[in-house]
Parts: structure tokens; sequence; C-alpha cells
């Protein structure tokens, strides 16, 4: 049984403000295979705030800098594939077949094709006397559906 009953907040692993448990059951066999730690109002703007810091180091780094990490993020997914296969399929309860082709396959596909767009992309362009400069404006949030995890996360 897996268990995550903390938050990765801030660059470190926090426990929450009001400890309150949430069991995974795997909707295949309603087996309970772990539990994580929900999060109140509090931790989500302890999130945020540690975001928003993070926003002002990370929106000055280059392009390059940015496909550097994306490439790092993608090599670890390939690595750990087979735990992702094994994780998604009994979250989601999902034949592990579908999983390994197309539900883990999400995540380096995802990456792979935003850093082929950074690489080529023009966040500078031209247009008569002004110069229009596509650049980061802030931290987002998104709460992502259970049966298309990686597909939403890594969109």
């Amino acid at each position: 049984m897996k268990n995550c009953l903390k938050f990765y907040i801030d660059g470190e692993w926090v426990a929450p403000n009001a400890p309150k448990t949430c069991d995974v059951v795997n909707p295949a066999t309603e087996e309970v295979i772990g539990q994580i730690m929900l999060g109140n109002a509090r931790d989500t703007d302890d999130a945020v705030s540690a975001a928003n810091r993070a926003f002002a180091a990370y929106s000055t780094t280059t392009v390059n800098a940015r496909i550097e990490l994306l490439e790092a993020i993608q090599e670890t997914y390939t690595k750990r594939y087979e735990e992702m296969v094994d994780t998604i399929s009994s979250e989601m309860g999902a034949p592990k077949w579908l999983c390994k082709a197309a539900q883990a396959a999400m995540g380096p596909a995802h990456l792979g094709a935003v850093i082929n767009v950074l690489k080529n992309y023009d966040f500078a362009e031209n247009r008569g006397n002004v110069t229009l400069l596509r650049e980061p404006i802030g931290v987002c949030g998104f709460i992502t559906p259970w049966n298309w995890p990686i597909n939403q996360i890594a969109c």
C-alpha cells in the first residue's frame, strides 16, 4: 500500500495544516491501495505562495534552461515508466495494457511535444514599430480528472 501523507511545498515535504486522510481505492477491485492526505485552504495558500516566490526566479530562466528541465523530467519519467504504468492502472482501475500503451505514454509524448515547440517558438515578434513579447505571467492551478491523469498534468 502506498501512502502520500505529506505535501511537497516550497522545496520540501511538509505535513498538512489539518491532517485528514482519504483512502485511494482501485475502482476495478474496490481494494484500498493507499492513503492520501487531504489539504485545506491554508495548505493551498501555502502552496500558491511558494509557487509565486519560485515564479520570480523561474520566469527569468532562458528557453534553453526550461528545455533542459523538461528533458530531465522526461528522462526521469521514462526511467520510471513501469512504475507509472502500475500506479495509473491501480488508481484508475484500467487494464495495464491500456496504461502502458496510452495512459502512461501520454507523459513523455506531451513533454516531447512541448520541448519541440519551445525549440522553435518565436517568443518575440516584430510588428511594425513594436515588438510583441510573449512571457510568463504567473502561477496557475488546476484540478485533474481521474480518468486521464497524466494527460491533464503533462498538458
